[in-house]
């Protein structure tokens, strides 16, 4: 293996990869890694990464030192390296320009049996080395899509002047039905790891407004599907004095200009997806609004054996948006069906304020939305019946006693909305490290 061979020069004088196309004809020094090499005898190639792009470095045997010549024998992939030369403009080189190497130091040097390799690898071997295999180009271009989906939705709430509240990760209080992890919380019995940050984000609206929360969250569910983990981040708006009409409206103007703010900056990493844009684009609002009973009509007459008060399940779900180019939502779904503290709906007892939105393309739901239930004494009964530890609630119920009000809010699935925006079949490649079933490593 080669070692380092160089001490590389101060970092505040290199340059980055994505910084090049405006420094043509000038001398820069850069750090990344080895791709991949080639050489002809006389002339070779160096393609590296730095984490902001893809740069093809060209050594000529004639035009640099024997060391340097050497040195670029001794790379491996993924050896860590400086290299210095002349920016050139070349519009069949990635990025538009290449680099006339006229030095090249060793940084870090790269064993030869580097997992990851140019070849088809099975997912159990590449979720094993996922600390490698993010590495690749594909999970570059799905971490800048993820990377760039956060950052619009902190615009987008801040612009509408809303609030972030940080949440507890550790609870008493449970929000929804799905299993919990727990720990043994010192001498006050068991803490769970928070299923969602919702019940304390109803507590924030009260005196904030409009909040929102965004954080991990955990489901202890014993599932395998390709919509399922254990660990994943979710965005969970609450807005005092919002009915249900107006969360909705909400829901669908976020959405929007999420996958907008994708398709006008991360143009790239789409085309490297290999994604259709133009099924993105076609996402502009309103969104098609279905009753749930008019659903499960859709549903029969598609060949379904969905009867009224079930749970929709994902067979459902893909039939129900196979029609449409945008999200829809199914609102108003039986009580037995969801949450404690949604709002009985007026108009059929039977049923609750509430709505999930489904992405086209069978993604699924990615919302969850309600109003909440503000009435005390019905929120009270919706515990008992659950059967929920009355005393674990006591602060929540007493947010229906000191001043209640109309309220709602949603909570968005991060990676199953980037799984869908990056048209990737399974979300274990939309977080960093993924938390599944049975999947702890690394």
């Amino acid at each position: 293996m080669a070692q380092p061979n160089q001490t590389p020069m101060d970092r505040s004088d290199v340059t980055r990869i994505t910084d090049l196309p405006q420094l043509a004809g000038q001398a820069a020094t850069l750090s990344g890694w080895v791709t991949h090499t080639r050489s002809s005898g006389k002339v070779a190639f160096v393609v590296m990464r730095d984490g902001t792009g893809i740069l093809q470095c060209v050594v000529v045997k004639t035009q640099v030192s024997a060391e340097v010549w050497e040195r670029f024998q001794a790379l491996t992939l993924e050896t860590s390296l400086q290299v210095t030369g002349e920016v050139r403009a070349d519009a069949r080189a990635p990025g538009g320009v290449e680099l006339g190497v006229t030095d090249l130091v060793i940084l870090g040097p790269s064993a030869l049996d580097y997992p990851i390799q140019p070849k088809e690898h099975g997912v159990d071997f590449l979720l094993d080395n996922r600390h490698f295999w993010l590495r690749t180009p594909r999970q570059v271009a799905i971490a800048r899509i993820r990377n760039e989906v956060e950052q619009a939705i902190h615009d987008f709430f801040y612009e509408r002047g809303f609030l972030r509240v940080d949440t507890p990760i550790l609870t008493a209080a449970i929000g929804e039905r799905s299993g919990l992890f727990a720990t043994e919380y010192f001498d006050e019995g068991n803490a769970y790891l928070a299923q969602t940050g919702q019940l304390y984000g109803e507590a924030a609206a009260a005196a904030f407004g409009k909040i929102y929360t965004f954080g991990p969250t955990f489901r202890a569910e014993k599932s395998k599907t390709r919509r399922h983990l254990t660990e994943f981040w979710m965005i969970e708006p609450e807005v005092a004095f919002n009915d249900s009409a107006a969360n909705i409206r909400l829901q669908e103007d976020f959405v929007a200009f999420l996958v907008q703010r994708v398709v006008e900056r991360r143009g790239a990493e789409l085309k490297e997806l290999e994604r259709d844009v133009s099924k993105l684009e076609k996402v502009k609002v309103p969104f098609p609004r279905i009753d749930y009973g008019d659903a499960v009509a859709i549903l029969q007459k598609k060949g379904s054996a969905v009867q009224w008060g079930d749970d929709l399940g994902a067979e459902d779900e893909a039939l129900l948006v196979e029609d449409h180019e945008t999200p829809i939502f199914i609102c108003n779904y039986p009580k037995e069906a969801k949450a404690f503290y949604m709002k009985e709906n007026p108009a059929d007892p039977r049923t609750v304020l509430c709505d999930d939105m489904l992405a086209p393309e069978g993604y699924g739901e990615i919302i969850g939305g309600s109003q909440r239930e503000d009435d005390h004494d019905k929120l009270l009964a919706r515990i008992h019946e659950e059967k929920l530890p009355v005393d674990a609630y006591s602060w929540y119920l007493d947010l229906r006693k000191y001043g209640t009000f109309v309220h709602s809010g949603f909570g968005l699935g991060l990676e199953r909305t980037v799984a869908w925006i990056c048209g990737t079949p399974h979300i274990r490649e939309c977080i960093a490290f993924p938390r599944m079933m049975h999947r702890l490593y690394p």
